[in-house]
């Protein structure tokens, strides 16, 4: 009774730690991401770079992430979590300690870089570490509470980046967020108990890893500079014909960085992350044009856009572990393929905003697609990690997480040449209210066939 109890006890500490691990991971780094935003004006003036300079810092680290995170997630799988995380943790919390102590842009990007490989590292383990320390049937509540932790670092990040490049300067955010990797650092070296893989013996598939990273790197480049003529066209092209390369190199590999037939073979795990593609190039966007319309047409300024859109964040960081546990009692099919369906509700609204629509139906808006992925998150997650095995979760994270960062870039990209087309050599916040009206609804009819379409790829798993 006494060995029963403290192997109770061990596992509690375990699930403790994996926890606190998962939580300050998930909102140090989403914190970052959405506090940087607002301080992109300051670097630029205090660095003497232009905005689009600055932007590769939030570019750069991006495509870091999604270039390395399937390398790090099959290296996770056949090395030792534990480690990897710690080491992960360890490479931001530098790169954040470089970001502050920056003296030009190039060495700042250089810690963007670094942060970014530190990230994809943790991001390929924090989930799989998480996941495993609790049994099959409370799955989706550990899920739950990791994707929680990311709505709370975007709902805070605004706010807390504000208020610290206000009263600090732009330095104080990567400050910060070395606090919160220390304290993650902290516990995971001391709390983290270090198993041994179920891949392990398993071969490291350099060369597939190689093409995987090109691949990733051309076509995600290409495709977010799309609309700036032909080369970046080519670019894109090349990524595409790489990524057929690589897919013919996985399929004759006896044991690939990516297992290529788990695709063919599981077709709930293929079209889980087709419909995870979907709802993030779907939604992405969504903020960004409503912080533009917000401005622009309904004349509030950057501060008030920003407190009335962390409404949808927020619905999210309060619902998601919520249905997190509920998809441990309920098909997480169903609950995912009803998010898409809110989501599809919250898009198709924006179809008929105008110049006179109220604030209050605008946010009604925002709490119906909060609502719509909150439903979708957690359980579409949850189907995924239930399609694999114990010894592929680490791969089957990153795969998750490359799928949302095509997600989002295809997202954005939309937009773009949406503003490309109708406003020929200017900014979208040069636009008159009418033009930005026309915009959005362009923009949100593809929204909302991509979210019907994610419907119909959520209901069909259900069949399998």
């Amino acid at each position: 009774m006494t060995q029963e109890i403290l192997d109770n006890n061990d596992i509690k500490k375990r699930r403790r730690a994996a926890v606190a691990v998962a939580l300050l991971t998930c909102f140090t780094m989403s914190l970052i991401g959405s506090a940087l935003n607002l301080s992109i004006p300051s670097i630029s003036g205090d660095l003497q770079v232009e905005a689009s300079t600055v932007g590769w810092l939030v570019t750069g680290y991006m495509l870091t992430v999604a270039t390395l995170s399937v390398p790090f997630g099959r290296l996770a799988d056949i090395w030792c979590r534990k480690s990897e995380l710690v080491v992960g943790i360890a490479v931001f919390l530098a790169g954040c300690v470089g970001a502050a102590l920056a003296p030009s842009m190039a060495a700042l990007l250089v810690m963007r870089v670094l942060q970014g490989l530190g990230a994809s590292m943790v991001m390929s383990t924090n989930t799989p570490i998480l996941i495993s320390a609790y049994p099959p049937e409370m799955r989706g509540r550990a899920i739950g509470y990791s994707i929680a932790a990311v709505y709370v670092g975007l709902s805070l990040g605004p706010v807390i980046g504000g208020i610290l490049n206000h009263n600090l300067g732009w330095r104080s955010i990567f400050v910060a967020a070395a606090i919160m990797a220390a304290a993650a650092l902290a516990v995971a070296a001391k709390g983290i108990v270090k198993e041994e893989t179920e891949g392990k013996g398993r071969s490291f598939d350099l060369l597939g890893n190689i093409i995987y990273a090109g691949f990733i790197v051309l076509f995600m480049y290409g495709l977010s500079e799309i609309e700036k003529g032909m080369l970046p066209i080519l670019i894109t092209a090349a990524g595409v014909l790489l990524g057929v390369v690589f897919v013919i190199h996985e399929l004759k590999t006896e044991d690939p960085a990516l297992n290529i037939s788990l695709f063919r073979s599981n077709i709930g795990y293929t079209l889980s992350n087709v419909a995870a593609l979907m709802n993030y190039g779907a939604t992405f966007a969504i903020g960004y044009l409503t912080s533009i319309y917000l401005q622009v047409v309904m004349g509030f300024t950057s501060q008030t856009a920003g407190f009335i859109l962390i409404t949808q964040p927020v619905i999210m960081a309060i619902l998601t572990p919520r249905m997190g546990r509920l998809s441990d009692k309920r098909s997480p099919f169903v609950l995912s393929s009803i998010g898409m369906g809110f989501c599809a509700m919250g898009t198709l609204f924006y179809l008929f905003i105008d110049e006179e629509t109220p604030l209050g139906l605008i946010v009604a808006a925002l709490i119906i697609t909060g609502i719509g992925f909150s439903f979708f998150s957690s359980p579409n997650t949850n189907a995924i990690m239930s399609c694999v095995e114990k010894k592929d979760y680490g791969i089957a994270t990153s795969v998750l997480n490359t799928m949302r960062s095509i997600g989002q870039t295809t997202s954005m990209v939309i937009v773009t040449i949406i503003v490309a087309i109708m406003l020929p050599g200017m900014q979208i916040t040069q636009a008159s209210p009418a033009v930005l009206v026309a915009v959005i609804h362009r923009a949100f009819i593809i929204f909302t066939i991509m979210c019907i379409i994610g419907i119909f790829i959520s209901l069909k798993r259900k069949k399998q």
